[in-house]
């Protein structure tokens, strides 16, 4: 069974991505079409499109672009690497360096996920308070 291509279109529907943000990610390098179609559409697999998620899911994190390149360099390189030696070794100590900044910028989030919480119910506290006052004054 050969690989499944999709278009870019399809590509943008499965990942919630744009058309100009996968093409962007193309000229970074970030990822780059399986193969083109005899009329030089771009085509990827099921592997592109999880490399594309994957990069969207680094974005709320706030990891550069550089930081992506290299965490999809270190994927790719762990692929191709036994899994004993010190090549491997490095790229897993280079990976799990990511992953700790990864957690870390988790809890920042969650905390500002607090805070806006937080904001976000003294808002509707401050709606009813008001919808309460305006009732009694008619």
């Amino acid at each position: 069974m050969g690989l499944q291509h999709m278009r870019i279109g399809q590509v943008a529907e499965l990942t919630g991505l744009s058309l100009r943000t996968i093409r962007y990610y193309e000229e970074l390098g970030l990822v780059i079409p399986s193969s083109r179609s005899s009329g030089g559409f771009r085509l990827y697999t099921e592997t592109d499109v999880a490399r594309l998620r994957l990069v969207k899911r680094m974005k709320p994190l706030d990891f550069s672009l550089d930081e992506m390149k290299d965490v999809l360099g270190v994927l790719d390189a762990l692929e191709d690497t036994e899994p004993t030696g010190p090549p491997h070794a490095d790229l897993l100590e280079r990976l799990v360096m990511y992953r700790e900044a990864a957690d870390v910028r988790v809890i920042a989030l969650r905390d500002k996920l607090a805070v806006a919480e937080e904001f976000a119910a003294d808002l509707r506290r401050e709606v009813r308070r008001r919808k309460r006052l305006a009732s009694q004054h008619q």
